[in-house]
């Protein structure tokens, strides 16, 4: 159980803090029936109404000079005009008890409550902590799966260490829910239960890249489906390869480009992922990719002392100790690309930190042997893998937007396919993949 505070919720008053407003008092009139009896009555109504317009009119400029001088941080609704009778009273049939209610709250400017959540299935664990699902329940049945990660304090020396850390990513989290990019996740809030942290993320829908790489995933489907839609996912989508499934060029290329969609978000808030892997890409129930996981995430105007990261997915740079950057996140996402492509892990097998590094070092040689033909024939498909995964970080691409936009990017990788008749609609094609697996 928590509290959590909304202030102001999304709604900016443009008169500031006011008392409740009353609303007239229904009073009976004789107008309507003296219209038929007083022949000049017309003229007055309609110079009544001209001067009723002015008025409204002069209301609106005054509460719209008002808010110019007001910073513009939130969406303004303009209130509805309310129905008005012949005799010009507002006519609302709402309990004045149950109005005042309303606008002593939107008059407080601040209000509270409190969540209960109860954390009904594991989702994962890694070396931050643990994630839940749980079910965030509000008024009149409302109820909406959210997912919980607990920080555990064990790789912390103290309690104190344990709070700085928590406290740097309380502030990255803050900014990363601000950015609100389609293929980035969606971060809730970040709480505090007896001094150890929680962050309430959105619940995706779908299964990351390494369940999805699975060969049992691979086999799972081919007993779900016919013969006919077995052909075809072979064909286009996703097939066996030496260690583990491979997908398609298209498809894979595909869900780089929504990543990359992601991290050009984020490094243009300066601030650097660190910890892009496949098991920190889902693929959503829509067919869309999402970059999960931002507990390591890296502010780069305040670098901490102390980094952590997957060594397998990690650029040469990174594991060296070196500054890690925007093109560091880039090399981790070519890791992945290869692995996508390949149907194995790029470094598979390897135990030691000098048979990695030097394995990340001589990749891009290593490439057209890795890759299957279909791939390695490819003379853009490689150039642009190499300009994800290049040892050096200054020879890979000098930024996300760039990985996907310049002429050996992404993007003309897949015009190549459209202009060959071989293109998809690759969001739809994963959609139904993911529907063949239940």
């Amino acid at each position: 159980m928590h509290e959590s505070s909304d202030t102001d919720a999304g709604v900016h008053k443009a008169s500031g803090n006011q008392p409740p407003r009353s609303r007239p008092p229904r009073t009976e009139s004789s107008d309507s029936r003296q219209l038929d009896e007083q022949p000049g009555n017309e003229l007055e109504d309609d110079n009544v109404a001209a001067r009723q317009r002015v008025t409204q009119d002069h209301t609106v400029r005054m509460r719209a000079e008002a808010l110019s001088q007001e910073p513009m941080t939130t969406t303004i609704y303009q209130e509805g005009r309310p129905t008005i009778s012949v005799d010009g009273t507002a006519i609302s049939r709402c309990p004045e008890e149950l109005f005042n209610r309303y606008s002593d709250l939107i008059s407080v400017g601040r209000m509270n409550w409190t969540d209960y959540h109860h954390l009904s299935k594991r989702l994962g664990a890694g070396g931050q902590g643990v994630v839940f699902l749980s079910t965030r329940r509000g008024a009149d049945g409302f109820t909406l799966p959210v997912a919980i990660k607990i920080f555990s304090p064990e790789r912390y020396d103290s309690e104190r260490l344990y709070e700085e850390g928590m406290t740097r990513i309380a502030a990255v989290s803050a900014r990363v829910a601000q950015i609100q990019q389609d293929n980035l996740l969606d971060v809730h809030n970040f709480v505090e239960q007896r001094r150890i942290r929680l962050m309430e993320m959105e619940w995706i829908d779908g299964y990351d890249l390494s369940r999805l790489l699975a060969p049992e995933m691979l086999e799972r489907t081919r007993k779900l489906v016919s013969p006919e839609r077995w052909n075809y996912l072979n064909n286009v989508i996703v097939t066996a390869g030496p260690r583990q499934s491979r997908l398609k060029p298209g498809i894979a290329i595909a869900i780089v480009r929504e990543c990359l969609a992601a991290l050009a978000a984020l490094h243009r808030q300066q601030i650097v992922h660190s910890d892009i892997k496949t098991s920190n890409i889902m693929l959503k129930r829509t067919g869309n990719a999402k970059i999960i996981d931002i507990g390591s995430a890296i502010d780069l105007q305040d670098t901490p002392t102390q980094r952590t990261c997957t060594p397998a997915y990690a650029a040469p740079e990174v594991l060296e100790g070196r500054e890690c950057s925007p093109r560091s996140d880039l090399a981790s996402l070519g890791y992945v690309l290869v692995e996508m492509l390949s149907g194995q892990p790029p470094f598979a097998g390897l135990t030691t930190f000098r048979d990695l590094l030097e394995a990340k070092r001589t990749l891009v040689q290593r490439l057209p042997e890795l890759l299957p033909p279909e791939v390695a024939s490819s003379e853009l498909l490689l150039n642009f893998c190499t300009g994800l995964v290049a040892a050096d970080p200054t020879r890979r691409f000098p930024s996300a937007e760039a990985a996907d936009l310049v002429p050996e990017g992404a993007a003309s990788f897949h015009r190549q396919l459209i202009l060959g008749g071989l293109a998809s609609e690759y969001e739809n094609e994963i959609r139904l993949w993911l529907e063949d697996l239940e």
